[in-house]
């Protein structure tokens, strides 16, 4: 009887130390729960089909992606340096300042989920500043290790290639 009461003493210890609220794994955070917070941008590149990098953004890409834990994201890209438009009004820019404007920024927001067991994130897209991906769906894999979120879009915005794109949390 004695060494029963130690034997499931020690066996209830165990699983206190291993689950309890100062275990690791009783700390475990899931992938969601992990992303949700503001990003910004550490690096976005065009991988080519040759394997060439192009930044697509420039070499210091500004924007901010916002992951709610309500299961919505919006995100805000560009590439620094953008001219301004002489006329002060976005609605009549010339064709160069258009074309400077749309080749350097895209925006999007919409619903997201996560798939845990493949470290994938799924953009249900409500709407895009580029046309082409608004009302679709894109799966990007992810990987998130301390502040840094890395994931890939298999197709680029700008076309030739697959986009990588490396972020960092908001401070």
């Amino acid at each position: 009887m004695y060494k029963r009461s130690i034997f499931t003493l020690s066996a209830i210890a165990v699983l206190v130390l291993a689950f309890g609220p100062g275990s690791t794994v009783a700390q475990q955070k899931s992938l969601k729960e992990q992303l949700v917070g503001s990003w910004t941008y550490a690096s976005a590149d065009t991988v080519r089909p040759d394997g060439s990098r192009v930044p697509t953004w420039g070499s210091n890409p500004a924007g901010l992606w916002m992951f709610g834990s309500d299961g919505r994201y919006m995100s805000l890209t560009g590439r620094t340096g953008v001219p301004r438009f002489a006329s002060n009004s976005r609605t009549t820019g010339t064709p160069e300042e258009n074309k400077a404007a749309v080749q350097g920024s895209i925006a999007q927001f919409g619903r997201y989920t996560i798939n845990e067991a493949e470290h994938s994130l799924t953009l249900n897209i409500e709407y895009s500043s580029y046309p082409n991906w608004t009302g679709t769906q894109q799966t990007r894999p992810f990987t998130i290790v301390a502040d840094e979120l890395k994931y890939t879009v298999p197709t680029a915005s700008a076309g030739d290639g697959r986009g990588e794109v490396v972020l960092k949390r908001a401070k």
